[in-house]
């Protein structure tokens, strides 16, 4: 569970409250009819954007916000410098004896390619377009949360234009503009939280695991490439060591660099 994601939410949520206690009742920034047309009216419309599969799937995607992401880049640097190793000793063929026990496809599809005998430039080309198609779907699940942001603060404007049509033809009762005001003021409030609050740090957080399962898989491509190369097993770990952070890489430098 990332907590990182709770602490935003629970505190961002708290601090709107905090100040609206403030300044009177927090009661006042409930109004059920403003919840449907600025998250419901936002949302439906995202089904003019997009596909239906992304308008039902975009709440498991937004589900991974709350996950901490881990791509065992450690255990790659390991793994591939242990592969170099014995490639170095025994042949690229012995490698294959090694692939029925990878969990990683990525990984798997880049060695059974080395062991096929296949040139080093279709191996980083195949590799490269994986990567690059990975990137594209991420692109457009990230993409349509900020679309969704765009679009509730529109429907917010919108929803407080409903609100003030609704008091101007009301007018003649004096006591009721003030609470009428209010209410249609709050549309506002929701779409500004939805989009700043939720969707927009939401696709930013998703940004960032797209920074990191990318960085992981550029650095297998680096290393089957290496070894494909025939490249010294120290060479590489020095290689896949500048992917990783000062903590990690520390954690593990004194195996993968050993002599």
């Amino acid at each position: 569970m990332d907590i990182a994601t709770i602490l935003g939410l629970v505190g961002g949520m708290a601090v709107v409250i905090f100040g609206a206690m403030q300044g009177g009742s927090i009661g006042g920034l409930i109004d059920i009819g403003s919840v449907f047309i600025t998250i419901f009216g936002s949302y439906f419309c995202m089904f003019t954007n997009y596909p239906l599969r992304y308008c039902l799937g975009v709440f498991k995607v937004m589900g991974l916000t709350f996950k901490v992401p881990d791509f065992g880049e450690k255990s790659l640097v390991q793994k591939l410098v242990s592969f170099a190793e014995r490639a170095r000793r025994e042949g690229l063929l012995a490698l294959e004896d090694e692939l029925e026990d990878l969990d990683d496809e990525f990984m798997k599809t880049g060695l059974r390619l080395v062991v096929d005998g296949t040139d080093a430039e279709v191996i980083k080309s195949i590799l490269e377009n994986e990567l690059g198609q990975m990137e594209s779907r991420h692109a457009t699940w990230i993409g349509f949360l900020n679309g969704w942001a765009t679009l509730g603060p529109g429907f917010g404007m919108l929803g407080t234009v409903i609100g003030l049509i609704g008091m101007l033809t009301n007018l003649e009762d004096k006591s009721s503009l003030g609470p009428n005001m209010a209410v249609a003021l709050v549309t506002t409030l929701y779409g500004s939280l939805l989009a700043n609050w939720l969707l927009i740090p939401m696709a930013g957080k998703l940004s960032y695991i797209n920074d990191s399962e990318v960085r992981s898989k550029e650095m297998i491509i680096e290393g089957v490439l290496s070894i494909q190369a025939g490249d010294n097993p120290r060479i590489l770990a020095m290689k896949l060591l500048t992917y990783l952070d000062v903590k990690d890489r520390k954690a593990i430098e004194g195996d993968v660099l050993k002599d």
